[in-house]
C-alpha cells in the first residue's frame, strides 16, 4: 500500500515537473533547460539529504552517478519532444516504454509476474498505436521525431530506475543528490559545446533579422525559471520514486511511477488547450490501465 500511494504521488508530481520543463525547453532548448533543472535539483537535494540521514557505501554513490548519465539522456530526451509536442500523447508514450523496461529486466533476472502481465502488454502495445493515430482533420499529430525521441526517452527513464534501485535502503537520499549533480555536470558541458558551435556558426553567416532583444531576453529569463520551478518540483518527485521502490517492488513502484503522464495531460489541456481525438483518448485510457494491470500482476 504505501509503494501505492508514494509511486503514484510521484508520478502526479513527476507530470508536472515534465510540462514545466517541456514549457523551458521551448524557450531555451531541451539541453540548456535540463541542465537547469537538474542545477536546481542539486540545490533542493543538497538542503534535504541531510535531513533525510543516511549512511551510504561508495557503491551507492557509484549507482547514484550511473543514474545521473542515464537521467541526463532520460530528461533531455523527454524534455525535448515534450517541447516538439504534443506533450499530452508523448508524455503516455514515454510513460508505456518505462514501465515495460524494468518489468522486462525484472523477468530476465528471474522475477515471476502473475497472469495480468501478458495481457497487460498486448494493452500496452495497442495503446501506442492508438496515441499515434490521428484519423481526424485538426487533431493533434505527433511527428516521427517526437515519437522516436518518446521512446528513447520512455527506455533511459525505465533504465533510472533499474540503476537506482540498486542502491540501498539506508544511504538515504544521497544517491539522488549524486545523480542530479552528474546529470548537471553531462548537461551543463554539452550546452557550453552547442553554445560554442552556435557562435561559430553565427560568425561565418550573414547577419539575419533577429527577435529585438527586449523580447529575447525576457523569453530566455522565462525559460530560465520555468526549469528551475522543474528542477524543483523533479528533486520531489524523485524522491517519491525512491521511497516507492524502496517500501516494494521495483515492477510494481515503476509501473504505478509510469502513470506520470496524468499530471502532463491535465496541465496541457488546462493551460496549452491541446485537442485530442476520441481514438487517441482510447489510448491513454489503455496505456493507464496497463500500467495499473501491471501494478496488479
Amino acid at each position: 500500500m504505501l509503494t501505492a500511494v508514494l509511486s503514484l504521488t510521484g508520478a502526479f508530481v513527476f507530470g508536472a515537473a515534465d510540462f514545466l520543463g517541456g514549457l523551458a525547453a521551448k524557450r531555451i532548448g531541451a539541453v540548456l533547460s535540463t541542465a537547469v533543472a537538474a542545477l536546481a535539483g542539486v540545490a533542493a537535494l543538497a538542503v534535504l539529504t541531510p535531513l533525510v540521514g543516511g549512511v551510504w557505501s561508495p557503491a551507492d554513490l557509484w549507482w547514484g552517478a550511473a543514474a545521473g548519465a542515464v537521467g541526463a539522456v532520460a530528461i533531455g530526451l523527454l524534455y525535448a519532444c515534450l517541447a516538439i509536442g504534443p506533450m499530452s500523447i508523448l508524455s503516455p508514450l514515454t510513460a508505456v516504454v518505462s514501465a515495460i523496461v524494468p518489468m522486462v529486466w525484472g523477468l530476465a533476472t528471474g522475477e515471476v509476474l502473475g497472469p495480468l502481465a501478458p495481457w497487460a502488454l498486448g494493452l500496452a502495445l495497442v495503446a501506442v498505436v492508438l496515441v499515434g493515430f490521428v484519423p481526424e482533420k485538426g487533431a493533434v499529430r505527433p511527428s516521427l521525431a517526437g515519437i522516436v525521441m518518446g521512446v528513447g526517452s520512455g527506455t533511459a527513464i525505465g533504465a533510472f530506475f533499474i540503476i537506482i534501485d540498486q542502491t540501498s535502503d539506508e544511504s538515504g537520499l544521497a544517491p539522488l543528490l549524486v545523480n542530479s549533480i552528474v546529470t548537471a555536470v553531462v548537461m551543463f558541458a554539452v550546452a557550453g559545446g552547442l553554445a560554442l558551435r552556435a557562435r561559430s556558426l553565427r560568425e561565418r553567416m550573414p547577419r539575419a533579422d533577429a527577435e529585438p532583444v527586449d523580447a529575447a531576453a525576457r523569453g530566455r529569463a522565462r525559460g530560465i525559471r520555468l526549469a528551475l520551478a522543474g528542477g524543483v518540483v523533479n528533486a520531489a518527485a524523485n524522491t517519491l520514486l525512491l521511497l516507492g521502490i524502496r517500501a516494494g517492488d521495483l515492477a510494481v513502484a515503476a509501473v504505478l511511477g509510469a502513470m506520470y503522464p496524468a499530471g502532463t495531460i491535465l496541465l496541457a489541456a488546462i493551460v496549452l488547450k491541446e485537442r485530442i481525438a476520441p481514438v487517441q483518448w482510447a489510448g491513454l485510457v489503455l496505456a493507464l490501465a496497463a500500467a495499473a494491470m501491471l501494478a496488479l500482476s
